[in-house]
Parts: C-alpha cells; structure tokens; sequence
C-alpha cells in the first residue's frame, strides 16, 4: 500500500511536464524561474569511526590476506539461479558439482581458518586433560623436584621475558576486543538519533513535494507575464523588427535624397560666392590695368623722343620699347562666363524645401510600429485569452489530484513506522545490553588469565632469591608459581569456549564484510542484484516489474540507488515516464499551436506610408538640370591660378631705371627713372594689396573652393539624381507589395520569441522534476545507514575487530601456557632438590652447608623426572 502511494505522489510529481517539440529557432530572451524551494536533508550518511578506525582497516588486511579473491559475481549468479534439492540426485550434477567446487575455492581461506579454529576447540581441552593427568602422576613437570643446572637463572629469565611478551600480545587483543564491543553498544546508542534523522528527511522529502509542485504550476505566471509584456509591446517588438528589415531599404534611398537637398543649398551658397568673388577681383583688377595701361602710354611717348635716335640711345630704347607688352595685368577676371543664370534655376528649386518633404517620409516611415499596434489589437486580444485559459486548464487540472491524500497516507504509514522503530528500540538496546555482557564476560575469562599470569610474573620476580635452594624459596615466590599454574589452569579450561565465539564471528563477520560490505561500497552487488531473471526467472528486470509490472523497462538497482545518490528527483530515477503520460493530462503543445496560429494570421498593411511624393521627384529633377555642370570650371581655375602681372613690378622699374642709367645725362634719363618711380607706386599701392589684403585673399579663396564644390556636385549630377529616385521608388515599392513578406517572415520570428517562453518553462520544469523535485537523497541514505553504516560500519567492523582480538588473545594462549608451565618451576617451593656426591664436589655426595648459606638435610640423589 506504501509502495503504491508513494508512486502515485511521484507521479503527480511528473504531471507539470510537458513534451513540446521544439519550434524556437532564434534564441529568445532568457526567464528566470528563480530556484525550487527545497530544504537542507540533516542526513550525512557517513559513518566516521574515530581512533578505533585503524583497528578496522587492520582487520581488512588481515581478511584480505584470507580472502584475496575478487567479489565473485558470476558464481552468486550462477548459485542464486541454480536449484538445489528440488529432485534427487541434483548435488551429483557436474555443474552443481562445479559450483560445489569453485564456492569452496573461493571460501579456501576461511575454510582453513575455521579448521584450524575447530582444530584448536578440539585439541586443546584434550592436551589440557591429558596435562593435568600427566601432572597427577607426577610427571609433565608435576613432581615438585627440580635439577640444578648452571644456566638456570638464563633460562628463567627467558621463560619470564617470553611470557610477559606473551601475556602483553595477549593484553593488546583483549583491550582490541573490548575496545570493539565498547564501540558497538556506543553505536546502537547513538543509533536513536541517526534513525530520527532518517525519518526527519523522509518527513521533509513528502512535505516539501507540494511545495515544490505549487512552485512549478506558479512559475507559469512568469511565462505568461512575459508573454502579454511581449503582446502588449508588439509595436516596439514587431514592429521595430519590421521597420529595421524594411529600413535596410528605405533609410538609404531616404538618406540620400536627403543628402541631394542638402546638396542643393551648398550649390545655391557656392554659385552666390562665385559672383559675389569674381565681382571683388574683377574691381582690383581692372583698376590695376588701367594704372598699367597709362604708364605703358607714357613710356612709350617718352620712347617716342628724338633723343632715343641717338646712337648711344637707340639700343637702350629698342630693348625697353620691346618690354612694355609686359607691363599688363596676368589675372583677367573680366573675361570670366556669370553664373546668375544658374543661380536662379537654384533658386527656384530651392522655393520646393525637399529637406521637409524628406522629413515626411522619415516620419511616416518611422510610425510602423503604431501601424502594427493599431492593426494587430483585436488579434493580440484573442493571444492573451488563451494564454489566461492555459492559466486556468493548469489549475483546475492539479485541483483534480488527489494530492493531499496520497501525502496524508504516505505520512500516516510513516509516523507509524517511526512509531514501530522507536517502541522496539529499547528492545534492541536490551539486547545489544545482554550481547555486550556476554562478550564482557569472554573478555574477563581472558583478563582472569591474564591476571594470574601477571601476578605469578609479579610475584615470583619480586620473591626469587637466587641464593635459596629451590626447597627453601620464599611464600611469595612459591605463590607467583601456583599463580602461574592458576592462569594455566583456566587457559585450558576457559580457549576453546573463546575459540568458538572466535570461529562462530569470524565465519558471520568475515563472509558479511566480503560478500556485502566491500561489494556494497563498490556498487558490484547491485550489478548482481541486476542481473536478468535472477530475483524472478520470468522478469528480467525485477525492479521495473514489481513498480511497474513491466519487467521490460530498463530499471536497474544501481541506476536508481546513483541517481538518489546524487540527489536526482525521483520521477528520473525510477523512469516514472513510463507509468504516467504526461501529455495526456496537460499538453502545452495544443496551447502553443493555438497561439502559433492566431499570430500567423496578424495582417499588416504599411502601404499608407509615403516615403518621397511626385513634388520632391520632380525638385530633385528640377536640380539636375540647373546647369551648373556646363560652368567652365577650367577657365576659373586657370585664373585663380594666375599671377596678378605678367611680370614683377618691382623687377621691371629696377631693371629700368638701370637701363635709364645707360643713356648719356639728360631729360631722357630723368623721364625714364621717373616712369620707374610710377611702376613702383603702382606696385606698392595696388599689386602688393591684391596679393595680400584680407578682401581679395579670401575673394581668391572662396572663389578656388566654390569653384571646386561645384565641380564635384556637378559631376555626374544627372545620374546621381536618378539613382536617388530609383532608390525612393524602390522602398516605395517594397512598401506597396513586398512588405507583406517581410512582415510574415518578422511574425514567425515574433512568433517563435513567445513560444520561446512556453519551451523554456517545459524545458525548466523538466529539469526541476529530473533534479529538484521530490529528491530522492532520503532513499539513498536510508539504504546507506541500514547498509553502510549499521550492517557494515557498526556491527560487522566491530564484530571482526572483536573476534580478531579474541582470536589473537586465543591464540596466544598455547606459548603462554608452555612459558607459564616452564616458568613456574622456578618460583615454586620443591620438595626434593639434586645433591651431589664427592667425586663431582669433594664432599663425600653432601653439600656442604657454607656453599649455601643454610641448614639442609641431607637427602638420596634422585633422578630427575621432567
């Protein structure tokens, strides 16, 4: 009934998922589902030992040592499906005999141990008898008669370092064996609280499975609010992307026709600095060749004097006569082509402002997104109804579970196994109470030994006198020997009842530390308790059969046992998929698809947006034809380039006024230094100004830079206009009949962001329901605590440790008593002694009295019996 009600809340646990194949291509904004409130489990199930630990991996060497053999899973195997004794006969079948044979391999080394523990249990008592026999005839060292020997003190002081050697080895077991039954009632003790902590978390791991279910359903708020955040900012979204894709387009074709208008005023400004410039120099200069003119006039009538007919003169004359043609202005700006004509085309195409005509398009271009808010309303209304019913459908269907129920049954039977565990434990400490004397008895049986042996080591020590003769030692001497043979005594009365217990634990403890523990801890017995048809030879799995009734399902020990381990949900570890059809109950996918459709069916008209009218087409042709591409350029150019003379005033007037120098003294002379003079005033007062004064350098200047501007906008003028215009009506077309294949292409991605939404909450609830949800860390540690620390950490490594330090204590036994036996010969008070003749001693067979010190009688040699 358990069993089935802890499957049912699983499976509730499973319902929230939901297998939606995956429509999201884009990657879409990221939800935060924040985290599946769990708690802390209080559990640890780890057993650490303390000191007594190294006793316990002592002891796994020593079984290592017996048992070196590697867990043999195929032989459990092959003896777990193999029947014995169902027909006469089956024990003499060759493959029962094999099995027989390798079971027995690899048992060799506690099968020889326990022998040979039988071997001591039957021999002893035997040799105890017959030595106790043997003593009361007085022989085996029974007859209180001693032979002096010389190296007699070297042998008692062997035969007492041997036994104290002995008796401390002994010692170390029994202190190894009490240590371990300590430790084991201090475990069960402390067992109490490790059981609670176990029925604690089981308590937490059902409370909190609701918990964490509300949280799952509640998360689905999360995604809906991003939805309808989404749906109710489908202008910015939607239609944002639908404006940036059409925008690849139409922002170009708009950004250069705006750039044609701006074109336009910088031609007008150019064309009006070209006037206003040409109009500047055009002043300077004419004034300046009208200066020139004269001068070249009155050189000339000075030339004209019948002085120059001279013969000292005529040849001066001829070569300045022939100079005048350089007295004239180089820089003739009067000749240049006006540009009022194109100026005033300009004009008129400048009374059309293309700038605020472009503006409009960017404007009307740049509503999309209220287009598409304004056309998709009633749509994006229907979208967030059925959004609300997925809501409402998730709700209602968790109402209909019987959730509290099924975690009211669960808790009932476990409050009634904790009650169980908790009225039965004062019985398992009674019994534990009952173990722990008895094994503090079989301790004691060795300590009592012990004691006689330590007392009979004490007292004949401290009591030998080694100048007495051996049938004159002292009381105290003669008691550590009767000690001595005491602790002989109960050695052979009391070894073979602790070699028993020693066999009965090893056997028990040896084979459950092998055969469960070790394989436990390495995960090879669940690889057993896996195998096909082992535990039921009709299943071949026989978990997934008793949970499922499926044997077919690959449900293992080890899978389910590593993934509680790992603190997975429990849905993933028992593959509850399989017993419960989660779209069944709550399909997202009908819901997605619902939504899918409403949006694929939005329709967005954006042929009401105007991106450049017939008016601005026609400015911009209006402006090709201006005709500033038919200015000569070239001839304002070569002009700006020009030099204001043709030749350097200044060099003429020197040069003439050395020429004057030339001709004889006279009128001639004078007149021509004076026209020098002229040339220079003319040079100082009107050439060096029209180089240097701000008003005709930047006259100059402008002119050069306005004639330059204009010939680069005028370059190809024609062509740049039309592709402007085909540019504008290219959007404009993609606008009127294309756009409807950007906005369908947009929706889908729009589409797949919100259904993106929906897969991230599946895809999250999948992944609370395999990791986080009913966690199934309890289960693990309550198999961890039964097996790895009770069976395996509490009992078994305390009871090997106990029988290895009994059985060493046992073992130890038979030198001591060999050593005790020959050690107490010498403490003891003999009744007879050895004597000796005069042929060994000179004194006629008597000691004599001063060799020894006391008063003896004299006694017959006898001949030594032991």
């Amino acid at each position: 009934m358990a069993v089935e009600l802890c499957l049912l809340l699983l499976l509730f646990c499973g319902s929230t998922i939901s297998e939606v194949q995956p429509i999201y291509k884009p990657p879409p904004g990221t939800l935060d589902f924040g985290f599946v409130p769990t708690k802390m489990y209080d559990t640890g199930a780890y057993h650490e030992p303390g000191p007594i630990g190294i006793l316990f991996k002592i002891v796994h060497a020593f079984l290592y040592l017996v048992q070196p053999n590697a867990f043999p899973q195929d032989l459990i195997r092959k003896l777990a499906q193999q029947k014995f004794g169902n027909t006469q006969g089956d024990y003499q079948k060759p493959e029962n005999v094999v099995l027989t044979l390798q079971a027995i391999y690899y048992e060799i080394g506690f099968i020889v141990s326990a022998a040979l523990g039988l071997l001591f249990v039957l021999l002893l008592p035997l040799v105890g008898l017959c030595f106790c026999m043997c003593r009361c005839c007085d022989n085996c060292g029974g007859e209180m008669h001693q032979r002096q020997k010389k190296n007699a003190d070297c042998q008692r002081s062997c035969f007492a370092t041997f036994l104290f050697v002995a008796s401390l080895i002994i010692s170390i077991g029994v202190l190894c064996a009490y240590a371990a039954n300590q430790h084991l009632t201090n475990q069960v003790r402390g067992a109490k609280k490790l059981v609670n902590s176990n029925f604690k978390d089981l308590k937490i791991f059902l409370n909190d499975t609701p918990t964490q279910i509300d949280y799952l359903v509640s998360q689905y708020n999360t995604t809906k609010d991003k939805a309808l955040s989404d749906l109710n900012n489908v202008g910015p979204l939607l239609g944002s992307r639908v404006q940036e894709q059409l925008g690849k387009e139409v922002r170009p074709a708009l950004d250069a026709a705006l750039t044609i208008a701006g074109a336009i005023r910088e031609t007008k400004e150019a064309l009006e600095n070209v006037s206003v410039s040409v109009e500047v120099l055009q002043e300077g200069t004419e004034r300046l060749h009208t200066n020139l003119t004269d001068v070249k006039m009155h050189l000339n009538n000075t030339l004209s004097d019948a002085a120059c007919s001279a013969a000292q003169a005529a040849s001066t004359c001829n070569i300045i006569r022939n100079s005048l043609n350089q007295l004239n202005i180089n820089a003739n700006f009067s000749g240049l082509p006006g540009v009022s004509s194109e100026l005033a085309k300009v004009n008129d195409v400048l009374k059309i402002d293309l700038s605020s005509l472009v503006q409009k398009g960017y404007a009307a271009f740049n509503d999309t997104p209220d287009l598409v808010v304004n056309q998709t309303r009633n749509i994006l209304s229907d979208i967030k109804n059925v959004l609300e019913s997925i809501g409402s459908n998730i709700t209602t269907f968790t109402k209909t579970l019987p959730v509290q129920k099924v975690l009211a049954d669960l808790t009932v039977y476990l409050t009634q196994s904790e009650a169980y565990v908790q009225d039965y434990f004062p019985l398992v400490e009674q019994y534990d109470f009952y173990r722990w004397l008895g094994c503090l008895i079989l301790c004691c049986m060795v300590v009592l030994i012990l004691v006689f042996y330590y007392l009979g080591l004490l007292c004949g020590t401290c009591g030998y006198d080694k100048h007495a003769s051996p049938t004159t030692r002292g009381c105290i001497s003669n008691t550590g020997g009767n000690f001595l043979m005491a602790g002989v005594g109960f050695s052979f009365l009391f070894s073979w009842v602790l070699m028993i217990v020693v066999v009965l634990t090893f056997i028990t403890g040896g084979n459950v530390e092998k055969l469960v523990c070790e394989p436990f801890e390495d995960r090879t017995l669940f690889k057993v308790l896996d195998t096909p048809y082992l535990l039921n030879q009709h299943w071949r799995n026989y978990l997934s059969g008793i949970l499922f009734k499926n044997p077919n399902i690959n449900l293992t020990f080890e899978k389910v046992y590593s993934d509680c381990k790992e603190n997975k949900g429990i849905y993933t570890s028992l593959h509850l998929e399989h017993l419960f059809n989660i779209n069944e109950f709550l399909n997202i996918s009908m819901y997605t698809e619902d939504v899918a459709l409403k949006i694929e069916h939005i329709q967005i008209n954006l042929s009401k947006i105007i991106l450049l009218d017939e008016m601005g087409k026609e400015n911009l042709l209006n402006f090709s034809s201006s005709g500033i591409e038919g200015i000569n350029f070239a001839a304002y150019l070569t002009e700006i380039n020009k030099s204001v003379t043709k030749v350097d005033l200044l060099s003429f007037a020197n040069d003439l006024e050395a020429r004057a120098d030339q001709l004889p003294k006279g009128a001639l002379e004078n007149a021509l230094k004076g026209h020098a003079n002229s040339i220079r005033m003319i040079h100082n007062q009107q050439v060096v100004p029209l180089e240097q004064a701000m008003k005709y350098v930047k006259a100059r200047s402008t002119l050069n830079q306005s004639i330059r501007l204009l010939k680069r906008t005028s370059s190809e003028l024609v062509g740049k206009v039309k592709n402007v215009i085909s540019a504008v009506n290219t959007a404009q077309l993609l606008i009127n009949n294309n756009a409807s294949l950007v906005i369908v292409q947009e929706t889908k991605k729009y589409m797949d962001t919100i259904i993106g939404y929906f897969e991230q909450y599946v895809e999250w609830v999948k992944e609370s329901i395999a990791m986080e949800v009913a966690a199934c860390k309890p289960i693990a540690n309550v198999i961890d605590t039964a097996v790895d620390i009770f069976l395996c950490s509490y009992i078994t490594d305390s009871v090997n440790t106990f029988w290895f330090g009994l059985g060493g204590s046992s073992i130890f036994l038979i030198p001591a008593i060999i050593f005790a036996v020959k050690l107490s010969k010498y403490y003891r008070r003999m009744d007879t002694e050895d004597v000796y003749d005069d042929t060994e001693n000179g004194n006629n067979g008597y000691h004599k009295e001063h060799l020894y010190g006391v008063h003896n009688p004299v006694f017959t040699s006898s001949v030594e019996q032991w």
